[in-house]
């Protein structure tokens, strides 16, 4: 199975992703259960589950996931925020449970009283209530971010120190994803040092908790701390780290998605970017 594919929409519903997957010739899937900038918290109902697994089963898909909502803050110092952070989480996953997802990607959060040690431990408590509060086998994955501001996301260290807070057997469903784009703004050298940050990930985190890459480009320089998305090949990341990961016998079923920009057609750029990615795996 192709290990690649895409965020993708759900307008209308999530039934409706499977085959927006098929038209962009991916095989795997990321999207929202829910508005990701709204505290509203939808359930997925009998007949839309039903739809759902309908659709997907239809699409001969692989794996699907979800990306949670851009308003949680797991890691926030103030108590009201936090508890409503961690009810948003955990409907997320519950959501994530009635569609038997493979994954949720979650942003780790910003200690904005400037205490990241703090963030950390609230985060990890977070997370372990919701895993304890939901059961099924959706993976949690931390997403390494940009780093900009009070993000405790932004470093392979504080990934790990999130993970070492998160007692077993909850540790056992968490992983993390790798942005690409993220990364590089974070001050992880893809390009000069591809080796390197590799090391480091193994050292800090291990192998096996990669459980999935965004393969993004950046529109902005490396360690510029900032959040910018841009096609495959087009940014300041270039061509090779793209090549070098698609070639990586260490990723080779390690899933990754695209959340390139969309442009007015999603169709056109996703099978575009897509199509390169393959197309550096082939050797051209």
């Amino acid at each position: 199975m192709d290990e690649l594919g895409a965020h993708i929409s759900t307008a209308g519903g999530v039934r409706n992703a499977p085959g927006r997957a098929l038209e962009i010739d991916a095989p795997n899937l990321q999207l929202f259960t829910k508005q990701p900038n709204r505290w509203a918290e939808p359930l997925i109902d009998e007949e839309e589950r039903a739809a759902w697994h309908e659709a997907f089963k239809g699409a001969g898909l692989g794996i699907a996931g979800s990306h949670d909502s851009y308003l949680i803050n797991l890691a926030s110092p103030r108590p009201d925020l936090w508890e409503r952070s961690l009810a948003s989480f955990t409907r997320e996953l519950e959501r994530c449970a009635a569609l038997d997802l493979d994954f949720l990607v979650t942003h780790p959060g910003n200690a904005t009283d400037g205490d990241p040690e703090s963030g950390i431990a609230r985060n990890a408590e977070g997370v372990t209530r919701a895993l304890e509060a939901v059961g099924g086998s959706t993976r949690v994955l931390l997403e390494i971010t940009a780093g900009s501001g009070t993000s405790i996301g932004g470093s392979l260290a504080g990934l790990a120190a999130i993970v070492e807070g998160i007692p077993e057997p909850q540790r056992s469903r968490v992983g993390v994803c790798f942005d690409t784009c993220h990364a590089y703004s974070a001050g992880y050298d893809l390009v000069e040092d591809y080796e390197g940050v590799w090391r480091e990930f193994e050292a800090r985190l291990g192998f096996e908790r990669l459980g999935l890459f965004h393969l993004n480009d950046s529109k902005n320089p490396f360690g510029s701390r900032k959040d910018r998305h841009e096609h495959i090949g087009e940014g300041s990341l270039g061509e090779e780290p793209f090549r070098r990961i698609m070639n990586d016998e260490r990723f080779v079923h390690v899933p990754k998605l695209l959340e390139t920009p969309k442009g007015d057609d999603m169709v056109t750029f996703d099978r575009r970017n897509l199509a390169r990615l393959r197309g550096y795996r082939a050797g051209v």
